[in-house]
């Protein structure tokens, strides 16, 4: 009698540990499911493009959006922001983006403003100094300040090593960032939405 209790005890075991190893398999397959119909957390960080609404975007204002794990600055100039921009040519260290950071300048943004064609008052760049990988300060106010020159025109300050910024995210000269801010390939949906990390090409 008792060797059939431990025989249907044995069993019941078994039983338990199948049934529980194909919940455990139920539960992966709809998991997978479910992942195929959005992107997955690392899907993102692996480098998904991302869809940023600048609908709500005012000018002067700026938007942070994250993408491969990387902070994207998205920033709608003023007309007397766009102005300043040229102002700038013979201060920054490489007016023309020539020397890339950790991506290639898209051939759409080879332009004075940095920025689409019919988008131009629209700044679309990676929020990393090139310098030790910092974030900067948005300093868009133009104007003498603390740690900024008496010409500011406007920018961004790195607060760990004192590297500026234009509004085109082009560092200025004598300064420890070596290159300009990136400029992701980006595109735009509509006018109110823009793909980060994705263009007419493919994906980054």
């Amino acid at each position: 009698m008792s060797n059939e209790k431990q025989v249907d005890s044995g069993r019941r075991g078994l039983l338990v540990a199948t049934a529980a190893a194909g919940g455990v398999a139920g539960l992966a397959t709809a998991g997978a499911l479910v992942s195929t119909f959005q992107p997955s957390e690392r899907a993102k960080a692996a480098g998904a493009p991302v869809e940023a609404d600048i609908s709500d975007l005012k000018p002067g204002e700026m938007k942070v959006f994250e993408w491969r794990g990387k902070p994207v600055w998205i920033m709608k100039r003023t007309p007397e922001q766009m102005k300043s921009i040229p102002a700038n040519d013979a201060k920054v260290a490489d007016p023309q983006s020539a020397k890339p950071y950790t991506m290639e300048l898209p051939d759409y943004c080879k332009n004075a403003a940095r920025a689409h064609k019919g988008h131009e008052d629209i700044l679309v760049v990676v929020g990393i100094c090139p310098h030790l990988g910092c974030s900067p300060s948005s300093k868009f106010t133009p104007g003498a300040q603390t740690s900024l020159p008496d010409d500011w025109n406007g920018g961004f300050l790195c607060p760990c090593h004192g590297s500026t910024f234009d509004l085109a995210g082009r560092v200025f000269k004598n300064k420890p960032a070596p290159n300009n801010l990136d400029v992701p390939r980006h595109m735009y949906v509509s006018d109110t939405k823009i793909l980060i990390g994705k263009d007419e090409k493919g994906e980054a």
